[in-house]
């Protein structure tokens, strides 16, 4: 009688042990977003406190001050950068990934393995080649090349991701589009997109995210541009003598909230949007 009872406690004790081992690394992951809110609420005389303070028991909000007065342009630049790279990735990616799955017949391996290849290749080896092309076009310092820059690495993936959900449509709704009389275009339109809802929405959010923290292609194609977006904007608290701290990490804060709202909101949707046409009827 005690056997059958020794094996829920044995399951227990290991669901407890899987339990604090996953708060205590999520806590570690964690850690470095509450530090950088922890400094940012820090005080400029208390930041080489030792040992550090580790809760801003004597709070300020100067830095959150100096990112409303200081930085809204950068956040609305980013803001715009971000919706064009979206806008420009579903134009391309859309319409690419149902040739993809449903029109090219032949080389359709060599297509992806050429998408995979172009994801592979660093962002910075990138921004030189678009550094050479955009002197020529007078695109340096643009908002405009920051949108083409940035969608350069979302369309890969978009393609990849609306290509392998397009390729579980059935093709009994594609023959009864073309029964009824619609063309490709509009067989495309009318029933392939609307079906893509969650495929689309993770490409959109992938894309968004992708251009809000980038950094490599805005510090190298639009350094001394009008309109920087809020990845640059932080090189405003960062003197030869002296750094401002609690700005900087407030505008990291700052801008970390809508990716984080947009993560939360969207992620079903992802999860969705991401296995879809992992598995076929």
């Amino acid at each position: 009688m005690t056997a059958p009872t020794a094996r829920p406690t044995r399951r227990g004790h290991r669901s407890r042990w899987k339990t604090a081992l996953g708060v205590l690394l999520t806590a570690l992951m964690l850690f470095p977003v509450y530090w950088m809110f922890n400094v940012s609420l820090t005080r400029t005389e208390d930041m080489r406190a030792d040992p550090p303070h580790w809760f801003p028991w004597n709070p300020t909000f100067e830095g959150y001050e100096a990112v409303l007065r200081d930085q809204l342009p950068a956040l609305g630049t980013s803001l715009g950068i971000g919706l064009g790279c979206v806008l420009l990735t579903l134009l391309i990616s859309a319409p690419a990934g149902f040739a993809l799955a449903k029109l090219l017949r032949r080389g359709r391996g060599t297509v992806s393995f050429f998408l995979l290849v172009a994801q592979m290749i660093p962002s910075v080896v990138m921004a030189i080649g678009f550094y050479a092309v955009y002197v020529r076009l007078g695109w340096i310092n643009s908002v405009w090349g920051l949108i083409v820059a940035d969608s350069t690495i979302a369309v890969p993936f978009g393609v990849m991701v609306l290509a392998a959900f397009m390729s579980g449509i059935p093709g009994e709704l594609m023959q009864a589009a073309r029964i009824d009389g619609a063309s490709t275009w509009r067989t495309f339109v009318s029933v392939v997109l609307p079906l893509g809802r969650n495929a689309l929405l993770t490409v959109s959010l992938f894309s968004f995210l992708w251009a809000w923290s980038d950094f490599v292609f805005a510090s190298t194609l639009n350094r001394n541009g009008d309109a920087v977006p809020i990845t640059l904007g932080i090189y405003a608290y960062i003197g030869n003598n002296t750094t401002e701290w609690n700005s900087i990490m407030a505008t990291a804060v700052v801008a970390s909230v809508p990716a984080a709202v947009l993560l939360v909101v969207a992620q079903r949707f992802v999860a969705g949007g991401v296995t879809a046409g992992a598995v076929k009827d």
